[in-house]
């Protein structure tokens, strides 16, 4: 026999962006595996020396994936063999966008291209705390509501299920060959806000 009442309460708090993370790849074909791994690991280092040379820390350079695989001719037979990695590298100066990338474009040239960025939140831990608490309340407030349409008195909490929710902010940027010019160091990128959000699943039993 049901004998209480379960509601959902969600709660959001925001926060300044503090932090950015920028995804690039670097890429090289290469007539034989051995040569396209070698030098995608030659021009990967020479991203990594570019990126340390800006005063980026580095643990907060990340090699994130790493493919090989061959391309073909349209008699699909082998044509060349392409490696690849993905370089994740987080910073703090969020005005330093073109800055970092004018760096690796001048180690690398066109074989380098860029995934994305996106902006998140460093130390989570006070918006969740504060997203919790007002999910709670919104929980409690939407139960006290129903209790009283019921005719009944809210008694104990008999389990409570979190769910929680954040997304850093994507942003979408194409990288084509600069040529012979550079990328504005003060390219715009605007950090905005993040959100987190939590839900509650809160059960009280009537009194």
């Amino acid at each position: 026999m049901d004998t209480g009442i379960t509601v959902t309460g969600t709660g959001q708090a925001t926060a300044p962006a503090d932090l950015l993370r920028l995804t690039l790849s670097v890429g090289h074909d290469a007539a034989d595996v051995a040569a396209a791994v070698g030098q995608v690991a030659e021009k990967t280092d020479a991203v990594h020396a570019a990126l340390s040379a800006l005063g980026v820390d580095a643990k907060d350079i990340e090699t994130s994936t790493v493919n090989v695989y061959p391309q073909y001719k349209d008699s699909m037979a082998v044509a060349s063999y392409r490696a690849s990695h993905s370089i994740t590298v987080t910073t703090r100066n969020l005005t330093g966008f073109g800055d970092l990338l004018n760096a690796a474009v001048d180690a690398v040239g066109n074989d380098l291209g860029m995934d994305g960025l996106n902006f998140d939140v460093a130390d989570k831990q006070p918006l969740m705390d504060q997203a919790r608490q007002l999910a709670f309340a919104q929980a409690r407030e939407k139960a006290a509501q129903l209790a009283e349409l019921a005719g009944q008195s809210l008694g104990s909490i008999s389990a409570v299920t979190e769910s929680y929710g954040h997304g850093p902010i994507p942003l979408a940027m194409s990288l084509s060959a600069k040529g012979s010019g550079a990328y504005d160091s003060t390219l715009s990128i605007t950090p905005g806000e993040q959100t987190v959000q939590i839900s509650l699943d809160v059960r009280w039993n009537w009194a």
